[in-house]
């Protein structure tokens, strides 16, 4: 699966406001002595992770950008490398079977709204990794599955449910976490025996470009989930279009047994 620059460009300043700074705090202070890091971000869009972190880790750094999406990966390792203190190089592939042998050296692992495309099977894999590794992992907005808009209505429990069986369903074989990734990477990462913080990261939203864009695809996906929801759909979009929203996500720092 792959994003447009479009879409990640659009939703870039409501990840940067929701991703949690308390969590980056705790993660520095585990690295105080480690310089220059090495972060490999795992599905790296354009970047955006590394325009968010880097100035709030500080010191040198080199980012090993990882994604499926060539386009992407040319944008993130342009933007990336252009911070200060910052290198970048990319690699190319799927990010399902990565092993510890993958990460070992790195200093980081992070990533962004990436775990709900994951299977279980695939995120008990990479906690394993990331503790064998001895690599610390900042896992940032997981969509939790719940939305609150206000107004409510009683058409946003129907689209809510559809939606979040939608984002379960499964894909080549593959059955995907969707709002149920918060509590795997949790569970995956204690029963790895690593340490986990989690906090919340919510983006608030009240009738501007990403409402729209967003609510358009929540909608879409609710209805290719439960089509007896097309009917109902255009007047609904219209309705919520001027409501504030709020789309709750988890993020999560572990850090293995020694580091």
């Amino acid at each position: 699966m792959t994003f447009a620059p479009e879409w990640l460009a659009l939703r870039e300043n409501a990840d940067a406001t929701a991703r949690s700074t308390e969590l980056v705090d705790a993660l520095r202070e585990t690295l105080v002595n480690r310089n220059p890091l090495t972060i490999r971000d795992l599905g790296c869009g354009t970047g955006s992770m590394g325009r968010w972190l880097a100035g709030r880790l500080g010191g040198v750094q080199h980012w090993v950008l990882h994604d499926r999406d060539p386009r992407l990966l040319g944008l993130a390792e342009a933007s990336v490398s252009a911070l200060e203190n910052v290198t970048a190089e990319t690699r190319e592939g799927d990010l399902t079977s990565l092993k510890a042998a993958d990460i070992a050296g790195a200093d980081l692992v992070t990533c962004s709204a990436l775990l709900d495309l994951l299977t279980t099977d695939e995120m008990n894999a990479l906690a394993v990794a990331c503790v064998e590794a001895h690599v610390p992992a900042l896992f940032t907005l997981s969509v939790a599955g719940r939305i609150d808009i206000d107004p409510a209505e009683p058409l946003d429990a129907a689209f809510q449910d559809a939606f979040n069986a939608h984002q379960r369903r499964v894909v080549d074989g593959r059955r995907l976490l969707g709002p149920d990734a918060p509590a795997a990477a949790e569970e995956a990462f204690v029963a790895a025996g690593a340490s986990v913080r989690t906090a919340q990261s919510p983006w608030r939203m009240h009738g501007d470009a990403l409402q729209a864009e967003w609510l358009k695809g929540w909608v879409d996906a609710a209805v290719e989930q439960e089509p007896a929801l097309a009917s109902e759909a255009s007047e609904y979009l219209r309705r919520r279009s001027t409501a504030s929203v709020t789309v709750h996500h988890v993020d999560l720092l572990a850090l293995p047994g020694a580091v």
